[in-house]
Order: structure tokens, then sequence, then C-alpha cells
């Protein structure tokens, strides 16, 4: 579910940049109920009457309400400029997706301005053609920065600090080596440099967070320190959440965890606190056992990659960490 950020406001133009999000759910709570509890969440949030459409902390809608369409003077569902709107359809389509997958969704599509349903609507507004232009960019929020990813494919330049990984295991074990790497990287177009200093090879020992700790911090010290990484994203691969926990607090902005939080089950909520965002892999089983004949069984790759990523991410946002936050990663090779 991404984050979108405007360019510039809509209606009132001297205000800052809004993001935008959507979330669907399910609620016991009547509509006007439910519209009372997000106002309450609003004042609670710093939000005070004022110029309408004009700055505020936060502006909560309701988009759709089941199957209803409903009309009251403070409330009407489907909200009445959803069309009109290319930061509200955006990421609204994002969750709705290309498919109708109920008889709720399919209410929502009957209830569109135009005939062929919100996905006439979206294009109408311009799709697609709208993300990385003049209208909306994708955004990840990282600390107190945006990073942009709506307008071209990201490049990760992976940095073991391990003697046994399978590529360049030995390679960069020093930290002069390592810091020499990270600039090669850099200079050559990486916009992320991932630090890992635990092998997840297949059959690799595993150390523990201690040891890992040691191969890692120096080196990742060292990197946030170097006047050309500024901008770029230190990500740290680590399935350990006290090694997570640890290399945040040093200055990494990211977590890559290739077991999607099945070797530790306190990494979800570890990282739900640290407010970073969290990769999370499709693995089976552990370095130790991912080759067994069981776990490279698939009827179905495709579809049983979907539905075991699925509950990774699940976990993760049942855990704490917004949907938006999480980086889903097919695990190519495991």
């Amino acid at each position: 579910m991404p984050v979108y950020m405007r360019r510039k406001p809509a209606y009132v133009m001297d205000q800052p940049r809004f993001l935008n999000s959507a979330v669907r759910g399910v609620t016991k709570l009547g509509p006007h109920e439910l519209l009372g509890v997000l106002k309450k969440i609003e004042k609670d949030l710093g939000r005070t009457d004022g110029i309408r459409y004009g700055p505020r902390p936060i502006d909560l809608d309701i988009l759709f309400y089941g199957k209803f369409k409903i009309s009251f003077e403070i409330l009407t569902v489907p909200h009445e400029r959803i069309w009109e709107r290319p930061f509200v359809m955006a990421p609204m389509m994002d969750l709705i997706g290309s498919s109708i997958d109920s008889d709720t969704v399919a209410r929502w599509h009957d209830l569109s301005v135009h005939s062929g349903g919100l996905f006439e609507s979206w294009e109408k507004l311009g799709g697609e053609s709208l993300i990385g232009k003049d209208g909306l960019k994708r955004v990840l929020p990282v600390g107190n920065r945006l990073w942009d990813w709506s307008e071209r494919t990201s490049v990760m330049g992976i940095l073991n600090l391990t003697p046994d990984s399978f590529s360049d295991g030995g390679k960069f074990q020093s930290v002069d080596a390592a810091v020499s790497q990270a600039h090669f990287m850099i200079s050559e177009g990486a916009d992320i440099i991932d630090l890992g200093a635990q092998s997840t090879c297949p059959m690799a020992p595993r150390v523990s967070a201690e040891e890992e700790l040691d191969r890692l911090i120096p080196v990742l010290e060292a990197v946030l320190k170097m006047p050309e990484a500024e901008g770029t994203l230190l990500s740290v691969d680590a399935f350990y959440s006290e090694v997570a926990s640890e290399a945040v607090s040093k200055g990494a902005h990211l977590i890559n965890d290739v077991s999607g939080g099945q070797l530790d089950s306190k990494m979800h909520s570890v990282v739900a606190r640290l407010q970073v965002p969290y990769v999370t892999m499709h693995m089976r089983g552990d370095p130790s056992t991912m080759q067994n004949s069981k776990n490279l069984q698939y009827d179905d790759v495709c579809k049983q990659l979907g539905s075991e990523l699925y509950l990774r991410a699940r976990d993760a946002e049942i855990a704490g960490i917004p949907a938006w936050r999480v980086i889903i990663d097919p695990g190519i090779g495991f």
C-alpha cells in the first residue's frame, strides 16, 4: 500500500504538501459512529476548525461504506469528490487492484460516476500517467525524508561482510575494504547499500548476534561518515531483532530480513517500534534446511509464493508495521 506525495496542494495553495494513503478495513461501527471516531482522531492529532481545504495536520474521509450509498448533511458516501481527486483515486486503486474480488467491490464500481466503474474513473483522470510526473509521487517515508520510487527502478548494492557468503565471501571483511567497495557501488549508481554480516547461503553455519554485530557496526559507522553516502539508503540484512535494533540505533535506514520474521519471533515487534521500512523475503526453512526436497516442492510457484508472502506481510502488519513500510521480496534463489 504505497504512500503518495502531492507536489502541490489542492484548492488552497498556501499550505504544505500532503501525504496520501488509503485503508481498506472492517468495522462494527455504523457510518455515523465511524465518522465520529475519525473526527476524534483528527482532533487528538491537533486538527482545529479553520479554512475549508486549508492547512491541517490530518484529514480522514470515508470513501465507501460496504455496499451502501449514504446521503446526509454531514456525510455523503461514496465521498462526493473521489472522482476529481487523483490523490484519492491513486491509493484507492492500489488497494482495489485490477480485479473485482468481492460483491462489495463490485458495488463500488457500480457507484462510480462512469459506466466503466472505478477503472474508467481512474483512467479519465489520467491513471498511471499521473504517477511521477506533475501529479503524484509514490514515496516511502524513511526517517525525516521521503524516498521517491515512482520514476525509475532503484539499485541496491550488496556488501557482504562475511567470510562465507556465496558471491563475495571474505572479500570485504576489513573496514577499509568494505568502505572502498561502498564507495565504488555508490559511484556506479547504487541507491541503497545493503550490509550483511551473517551468511545465508545453503548450509552456512549461523553465528551469534554478538559476532554479527562485531562485523557489522564498524563498517556501518564508517560508511555513514562517507560524504558520498549522503542521500544513499543503508540497509542491514539481518534476521536477529537484536541486530536490527542496534543497527538502526547506529543509523541504518531499513531492515532486510531474509526470513520474513520466521527466525526471530521478536523481529516484527522490534521493527514496528523502530519505525523503519522492512523488507520481508520469501524463504522456506532456514539456510540449513532451505535445500531440503520438501522445501523445493511447488505445484504452482507464483500462487504459492504469493500466498506465503501474504502471510509474512500480514504478520508484519498485525505486529504494528504499517503496510506502506513493508517491501516484498520474492527471494529469487531461496
